[in-house]
């Protein structure tokens, strides 16, 4: 009944704004007019209007919370078994004005003016290590509040670009970045001899981070000094988080901040389409990879 409410007065007031008074998901109102137009038999599935094909390019939009561009898209229509070209999807998004969230640069974090170990960069940009839990990556990003500054230290399994640890905090001690690999850990209990690169940042090159990765007998990568391209997998996910959800949004307060942050992660994780993985979700390539394995063992 709320889907029809809001069909009828579309009209008057923003859909969006409708779903948030009535409580009801925006790229659910625009599956349940997807269904809708699927089940009139004057409007077969291989031949959609451009009204039936908005209607799914804005439940895309919506279930991403506006990250998506035309390739993903595109890419999640296909999955979805929507026969399109991408022209249209470009032609229809242009018209309406659909769009992916703009993009901005940020400041980068590194504080690597210190007299700490160095470790060499075992990683050399070899991001394909072909197996999970070979080798992970980590890196801290920062998000503005009200209350000050939130900092985010993420753990990434380079295999699947799946993020496997994180933690968030208002301060960037050690204990931020010992947390996230401290959570990677206890899910993914990995063999001894795994490679985790980060930068040069005091807090991956202080003791207790050091020691931390000695007890779980990971062996230690690090950036060439200044070059931000080494660890380019974890710089992309910062850049996907902030361009793709965070950007424009105000906190007021560091609660309101991290449980984005984990709604996106969670979507980040089972759902988004990774363009380095054939455009599917970080957990789907490595279910995929599981699976690809015990075929072969059988």
């Amino acid at each position: 009944m709320r889907y029809a409410w809001i069909s009828g007065h579309k009209r008057q007031w923003p859909v969006t704004l409708q779903c948030e008074v009535l409580k009801v998901s925006t790229s659910g109102y625009f599956e349940h007019v997807v269904r809708k137009g699927s089940d009139e038999p004057s409007k077969p599935r291989r031949g959609l209007g451009d009204e039936a094909l908005l209607a799914h390019i804005k439940a895309a939009h919506a279930g991403s919370k506006g990250e998506y561009g035309w390739p993903r898209i595109w890419k999640e229509l296909l999955g979805k078994g929507v026969r399109v070209g991408k022209d249209r999807i470009q032609r229809l998004m242009k018209l309406h004005g659909i769009k992916a969230r703009g993009k901005r640069r940020y400041v980068v974090t590194t504080d690597s003016r210190h007299n700490l170990p160095i470790a060499p960069n075992l990683l050399a940009r070899n991001f394909d290590p072909g197996q999970p839990n070979a080798v992970w990556t980590g890196d801290i990003t920062y998000i503005q509040t009200a209350e000050g500054w939130l900092y985010l230290a993420a753990v990434i399994d380079l295999h699947s670009r799946q993020v496997v640890g994180w933690s968030m905090a208002p301060h960037m001690q050690s204990s931020l970045v010992a947390d996230a690999l401290r959570m990677a850990w206890f899910r993914r209990r990995p063999e001894p001899g795994l490679i985790f690169h980060s930068d040069r940042g005091s807090q991956y090159c202080g003791h207790e981070f050091q020691a931390l990765l000695t007890g779980y007998g990971m062996q230690s990568s690090m950036s060439r000094k200044g070059n931000c391209w080494d660890n380019a997998p974890t710089e992309s996910l910062w850049g996907s988080l902030k361009v793709g959800r965070l950007h424009g949004m105000r906190f007021d307060t560091r609660r309101q901040a991290m449980d984005e942050v984990i709604d996106w992660l969670t979507f980040y994780n089972h759902r988004r389409l990774h363009s380095t993985l054939g455009y599917i979700s970080p957990m789907r390539f490595e279910n995929n990879w599981f699976a690809a394995q015990l075929k072969k063992a059988a």
